[in-house]
């Protein structure tokens, strides 16, 4: 799972929640099933239904959201002309198949604006690891870069309106496959810039998925 970047990590895991739910939802249609068979379950008693004839059905609730809808950018063109980008990470954003490029995007409010913020991710065609992630906010019509991590594998998203940044981190010795750990940093827009709030770091275990166990004391 740690070779596969960090994106990819979280696809398998809510792929596997949804095959779960799946499984939950075939078990519930199949006892409701089993109780209708008969014709003698809960809905054959009671008194008959006795709404007048021209009632009008309750109207539903307006499922409307406040929240206006985002407003698209392009996101390649947002990288490349985006001064504080690297080079590298310039060099390779290129398209992996016909002129779909490796990048995801984010809209949220993380600055509080008026208009959505943008995250972007950069990531590699082969694996899906993110080399470069940035955040735009929109001043006056135009586009800027707030926030920038190239340090790969790094990965922003917007979470309950702060910016949550994973890295995994790498010591002497380890393979791309298996880094030795995982920050996870928490920023939040203040006084017009992103402050680190939080930081949690996990260590990954050496001695499963192919690692090599410490030497013992023998």
């Amino acid at each position: 799972m740690r070779g596969l970047g960090i994106r990819a990590g979280r696809v398998l895991r809510a792929g596997s929640t949804a095959v779960a739910a799946l499984a939950a939802v075939g078990l519930f249609l199949g006892v409701l099933t089993a109780c209708s068979a008969g014709g003698t379950g809960a809905r054959d008693e009671g008194p008959a239904r006795t709404d007048p004839v021209g009632s009008a059905a309750p109207k539903a609730e307006s499922s409307a959201s406040s929240t206006p809808a985002p407003k698209k950018v392009n996101a390649v063109r947002l990288v490349k002309d985006d001064p504080a980008v690297s080079p590298e990470v310039k060099r390779d954003l290129k398209p992996c198949v016909g002129k779909e490029y490796p990048v995801d995007v984010s809209y949220g409010n993380l600055t509080g604006n008026t208009t959505n913020d943008v995250v972007v991710n950069v990531m590699t065609c082969g694996d899906a690891v993110s080399i470069g992630s940035y955040v735009y906010r929109d001043e006056g019509g135009r586009y800027t870069n707030v926030f920038k991590a190239e340090e790969p594998p790094v990965y922003a998203e917007i979470d309950r309106g702060d910016l949550v940044v994973t890295k995994q981190v790498y010591e002497k010795g380890d393979s791309v496959s298996y880094p030795s750990g995982e920050d996870v940093l928490t920023y939040r827009w203040t006084s017009g810039r992103f402050a680190e709030k939080a930081r949690t770091h996990s260590d990954y275990s050496n001695a499963v998925n192919g690692g090599t166990p410490a030497p013992s004391d023998n």
